[in-house]
């Protein structure tokens, strides 16, 4: 067993999964690959599956129904606690996380970070193919989020993170209420009330390659609301 774990929760993505599994294990040699499935209709749990068994570093979480990205991540953080990895990380399945920070991410951790965030909103990190309504819609997100909080990450809202192990034991898990995207705004707060380091490294977020995006104005609606509920009682 390696001491990291890549848990990349996937819905649909059989035309992705193949292709990210396969540069994830060709990034960093530190990693095994976790795949939580939410019951996908295409069949990439299936063939996930069929790449497990070809290889001892991939896993698959099979989950029975769609609840939202929060639950699928929380389900893959108890999984990787269990079996003892020390770095977990989050990584979307549609390369929109290039597998190429890995390596720098992972590295951040071992060197000391509790938390490490792959920004795109620090200095070295951007955004491609997306337009001026996304840019507004991303980077205002991150700014209301940080006011209302009152903290100084940059990126509040992005995905692709690395925890050492001693984080999610610390956060209570349990009570994680976010089930969208306001799930990033959570653990990341969460992670600071609790003292824990938290470090920033640029990465450069490029739109998914293939397929469709999950996000929905209900799930934007709950990263709205879902802040001033973490600034009231956490």
């Amino acid at each position: 067993m390696n001491p990291a774990l890549v848990c990349i929760p996937t819905y649909n993505e059989r035309e992705n999964i193949e292709a990210i599994v396969q540069a994830v294990l060709k990034a960093d040699p530190r990693v095994d690959i976790l795949v939580v499935d939410d019951n996908s209709p295409d069949g990439t749990g299936q063939l996930a599956d069929a790449l497990a068994a070809k290889d001892t570093r991939v896993r698959v979480l099979h989950r029975e129904k769609k609840e939202g990205l929060g639950r699928a991540y929380l389900a893959a953080f108890r999984w990787a606690l269990a079996e003892g990895y020390t770095y977990i990380l989050e990584m979307d399945a549609d390369f929109s996380h290039d597998p190429r920070y890995l390596p720098g991410m992972l590295d951040a951790a071992q060197a000391g970070a509790d938390l490490v965030l792959g920004s795109r909103y620090v200095t070295g990190g951007g955004t491609v193919n997306w337009g001026v309504g996304r840019q507004v819609i991303s980077r205002g997100g991150s700014l209301y989020a940080r006011t209302i909080l009152g903290v100084g990450i940059r990126d509040l809202t992005g995905g692709f993170k690395c925890f050492h192990r001693r984080v999610l034991e610390g956060i209570a898990l349990d009570e994680v209420k976010s089930t969208g995207y306001a799930f990033q705004i959570e653990l990341t707060y969460r992670t600071l009330k609790k003292g824990f380091t938290v470090r920033e490294v640029p990465i450069v977020f490029e739109d998914r390659r293939v397929g469709h995006s999950k996000m929905s104005k209900k799930i934007f609606a709950e990263a709205l609301t879902m802040v001033w509920k973490l600034r009231l009682t956490v």
